[in-house]
C-alpha cells in the first residue's frame, strides 16, 4: 500500500498533497518541505481498540479559584496580559524584526525576577555575550535572569526540569530544533512540535512559558496557525521604525480582554511606558490645518484619541492613487464611494492620501466618520475647529450609527481639552460631560454642516 504523504509551506503554513518548488499560497520557493509523523504508535494497533484511562468530569458550576497572577510592575503590560503574567499559562509573542521584540522581553524578565519569580531566558538566536551586552545597554546587568543560548529542545526541557524555573523566556520559537523531527529547524513540523511540548510542559510544571514568534512579510506569525490555539495568549508588538512608539496588542487571551492594547516609547534606556497614550499621540500636533481632524477611538478597554491626517491632490495619472497608512484600504474606498454617490463629493481624478499619526493602526469602524471629514476637509481646503473630535460609523445609505462607549470617548476627550464632539445621533443621550454635542443623522447632513452645501 503506499505511502500517504503530505508537505506544508514553511512560510504560511499551506498544506499539499505534493511537492513543488513554489507554494501556490503565498509564491515563497523552495519554502514546501515534507510533514513527518511526530510518533507511531504500537503496530497494529488503532485508538479504538486500545483502553486509556477514565477523565474526570465535572459541573458547569464548580467553582474553581482564579488563576494565581504575578505583576510586572509595568502598567502596560500587565494590562495587556489581563492583570499580570498567569502560572501555568503560554504565551506567544509575535512582531517584525527589529521592532524590539528581545528588549521587551528582557526588560520583562527582569522586572519579574525582581518581583520573586525565577526566570530563565533562553535565546536561539544570539549568544550568551550578546544578550549580555544588551542587558548593559538597558542598565539591567544586576536582575537575577538566568541566561543560555541553546536550540536544542530536548536539552532545553531537561534544564527546565532541573531547573524548575517560574518563567521561561524562549527567543524565538521558529530556532528550536526538536531531534524526534525529522526536517529543518524553522519548518512546519519542527514549529508544532516545539511549540506543543514547550506548552505541555508549562501545563504539567506550573510554569508560565513565553515564546517569540517570527512574523511574514503579511505580518502575520508565521508557521502553522495551530501554535496560535495551542497557546493561552497571543499578542503583537506593532510599530513603524521611522516613529518612536510601539504597541503591544493582544489578539487573543484566555485570562483577560482580547484587543487591549499597551503603548510604550523607543528610548536610548530601551522601552518606556507611556501612561497618557493620547496625550502622547496628540502632543506633536499643530495648529489646525486642512485635512487634521482628531478621532476619539477605543483601543481595547481604554479611550485614546489620536490624529488622522487626509490629503488630497489632483492626479497627473490616468488612474487616481490611493495610499493608506495605519486604517484598512478597502474602508478608504468604501468611504470615497459613499461621499460622492450619497453627497455628491466627487474623488475623480484626485489622489488621496490617508495617515494616523504616530504610527497607531486603527481597525474599529468608528473612525468612518473622522476619516470622512478628514476627505472632505483636505479637498475643500478647509480646517476642522481644533477643539473638537469626531467619531461615529458610516452605512453605506450614507447614514450615521452610534459606536459603542460614546461617555468613556467623551471623557477622554474631555481630559485633554476639547469642548466639541461631530458624532452621529444617539437615540440615548450621554451623560452630561461639558462637551458641546453636534450630532448628525445622515453623512449628507455632516458634511453640509461643517463645509456648506455641496
Amino acid at each position: 500500500m503506499a505511502k500517504d504523504l503530505s508537505f506544508s509551506c514553511n512560510e504560511c503554513g499551506a498544506s499539499f498533497g505534493k511537492w513543488s518548488g513554489r507554494c501556490d499560497a503565498c509564491g515563497a520557493w523552495n519554502s514546501i518541505t515534507e510533514d513527518k509523523a511526530l510518533s507511531r504508535g504500537p503496530k497494529g494497533k488503532t485508538l479504538g481498540g486500545m483502553r486509556g484511562k477514565t477523565i474526570p468530569l465535572t459541573d458547569l458550576d464548580t467553582q474553581e479559584p482564579e488563576p494565581p497572577r504575578t505583576q510586572a510592575g509595568v502598567g502596560e503590560l500587565d494590562r495587556v496580559l489581563g492583570g499580570g503574567l498567569v502560572k501555568a499559562s503560554a504565551l506567544l509573542v509575535g512582531g517584525d524584526p527589529g521592532i524590539g521584540k528581545s528588549t521587551l522581553l528582557l526588560q520583562a524578565a527582569a522586572r519579574f525576577a525582581r518581583n520573586g519569580l525565577k526566570v530563565i531566558y533562553i535565546s536561539g538566536e544570539e549568544s550568551n555575550a550578546q544578550v549580555q551586552m544588551r542587558a548593559r545597554r538597558l542598565g539591567l546587568e544586576k536582575s537575577p535572569v538566568r541566561l543560555a543560548a541553546e536550540t536544542n529542545l530536548r536539552d532545553i526541557l531537561t534544564t527546565l526540569e532541573a531547573e524548575q524555573p517560574d518563567l521561561a523566556i524562549i527567543d524565538s520559537i521558529q530556532t528550536m530544533w526538536a531531534d524526534n523531527v525529522d526536517s529543518a529547524p524553522g519548518s512546519v513540523s519542527q514549529v508544532r512540535s516545539s511549540a506543543h511540548e514547550l506548552t505541555t510542559f508549562a501545563k504539567r510544571n506550573g510554569m508560565s512559558v513565553i515564546m517569540v514568534g517570527h512574523v511574514t512579510k503579511d505580518g502575520t506569525i508565521a508557521g502553522p496557525r495551530v501554535v496560535e490555539h495551542m497557546v493561552d495568549t497571543v499578542l503583537y508588538f506593532e510599530g513603524e521604525r521611522g516613529h518612536q512608539f510601539r504597541i503591544l496588542r493582544s489578539v487573543k487571551n484566555r485570562f483577560g480582554p482580547a484587543d487591549e492594547i499597551g503603548v510604550f516609547e523607543m528610548t536610548g534606556k530601551g522601552l518606556a511606558e507611556v501612561k497618557n497614550p493620547s496625550a502622547l499621540f496628540l502632543s506633536e500636533r499643530g495648529a489646525p490645518a486642512p485635512g487634521s481632524v482628531v478621532f476619539a477611538g477605543i483601543e481595547g478597554t481604554r479611550p485614546m484619541l489620536c490624529e488622522i491626517q487626509a490629503l488630497v491632490a489632483p492626479s497627473p495619472h490616468s488612474q487616481p492613487r490611493r495610499s493608506v497608512v495605519g486604517w484598512d484600504g478597502g474602508r478608504l474606498a468604501m468611504i470615497l464611494a459613499v461621499l460622492e454617490s450619497r453627497c455628491g463629493v466627487p474623488f475623480t481624478g484626485l489622489d488621496v492620501y490617508l495617515n494616523v499619526a504616530g504610527g497607531l493602526r486603527i481597525s474599529e469602524p468608528g473612525a468612518d466618520l473622522a476619516v470622512a471629514a478628514a476627505l472632505v476637509s483636505a479637498r475643500e481646503d478647509a480646517a476642522l475647529p481644533s477643539e473638537a473630535v469626531v467619531f461615529g460609523e458610516i452605512s453605506l445609505s450614507g447614514a450615521l450609527r452610534p459606536v459603542v462607549q460614546t461617555e468613556n470617548r467623551l471623557k477622554e476627550a474631555q481630559k485633554l481639552g476639547f469642548t466639541s464632539a461631530l458624532l452621529p445621533r444617539q437615540a440615548k443621550k450621554p451623560a452630561a460631560t461639558g462637551i458641546n454635542l453636534r450630532e448628525s443623522q445622515d453623512l449628507s447632513g455632516f458634511v453640509e454642516d461643517l463645509f456648506g452645501a455641496r
